[in-house]
């Protein structure tokens, strides 16, 4: 199995960063390429990269095909509101599916596709179980969770068609010191709001424990979704207190003025992140212990701490 040659959409991103990098330390990984819309944002040792846009679409499968991977990683996806608004989102997310996995889907040597996707599939609605597992109906409420949704179609249909294995991994939202989240951003403003009739539990997953599910997927051809969550749940006002933030509790119209006065300081509020401030997010993450042989090392809490252990300036004393 040594000498695999392995593609990476989506590399420049933090956690397709963070997943080159530990690529790089497999045995098994021969030839690591990646592609984003931007440089990759840690210093890589054997990495080759491709600057550019989802629209490329020729080009985009040019590179691939030339490379004829034996595994891709699709990390191509935008979340609202992190690295580009909604609008944006929604047409890089999209025209990245159909360039890399239809071009992945041309490649001979092609055995397996793993794609980013997350534990907003399964929706919220309120008579939805608060703690899905992956045999849930997708029934996505939100814009983000109707592009990941998106997604696992799209490479599902291909897959089937072609005849190489689809791996889905459902992240939690994904919170780390330089991840640009917009829930990790909220919870980073002195002051957050909360909801005072529906503080519901959510869970989220910590980038490098993220990273190294999608290299243990990658290693063993995972053919089927499983969620990755970390251990443990936490409320809002939990976590605003946690971070030592100043807590605003909210009933129910102030929530239209909230998300926009968030908005206008740089943190705004997707719908997705609503509904999980609102409704919670939680799903069931036992699968990725008995199928993937892995357990996050972080809890909800101790992501969440890790959060708010790195400090946005940091003052250096008088040089004498």
């Amino acid at each position: 199995m040594n000498g695999q040659r392995v593609l990476v959409a989506g590399m420049g991103s933090e956690l397709g960063s963070l997943v080159a990098s530990r690529l790089e330390a497999e045995p098994w990984v021969g030839r690591l390429v990646g592609i984003d819309i931007d440089p990759p944002r840690r210093r890589l040792r054997t990495a080759e990269f491709h600057l550019l846009h989802p629209s490329q679409r020729e080009r985009i499968v040019e590179v691939v095909t030339k490379v004829d991977p034996h595994v891709v990683i699709n990390l191509a996806v935008w979340e609202p509101d992190a690295r580009a608004g909604l609008a944006h989102a929604r047409e890089f997310t999209a025209a990245a599916a159909t360039a890399i996995i239809g071009a992945a889907a041309e490649c001979r040597s092609l055995e397996g596709l793993i794609v980013r996707s997350g534990i907003e599939v399964y929706g919220r609605e309120r008579n939805a179980p608060t703690r899905p597992d992956e045999t849930a109906p997708l029934h996505p409420t939100s814009d983000y969770g109707r592009m990941l949704a998106g997604v696992e179609q799209t490479a599902r249909e291909l897959g089937r068609r072609v005849g190489f294995s689809v791996g889905k991994l459902r992240l939690a939202p994904v919170i780390g010191k330089h991840v640009p989240s917009p829930l990790g951003r909220l919870l980073r403003q002195p002051m957050v709001p909360f909801s005072v009739l529906h503080d519901a539990p959510f869970t989220v997953v910590h980038d490098s424990d993220a990273a190294n599910a999608f290299v243990s997927a990658a290693a063993m051809r995972l053919d089927e979704p499983v969620n990755i969550v970390a251990p443990g749940a936490i409320t809002m006002s939990q976590a605003i207190l946690r971070g030592k933030r100043l807590p605003i509790p909210l009933i129910g119209p102030e929530w239209l003025i909230a998300r926009r006065i968030s908005h206008l300081v740089g943190a705004p509020i997707p719908d997705h992140v609503a509904q999980l401030m609102q409704r919670g997010l939680l799903a069931d993450g036992g699968k990725a212990a008995r199928l993937l042989g892995f357990t996050p090392r972080l809890t909800t809490p101790e992501v969440i701490d890790h959060l708010h252990s790195w400090e946005s300036v940091v003052r250096i004393g008088r040089v004498a």
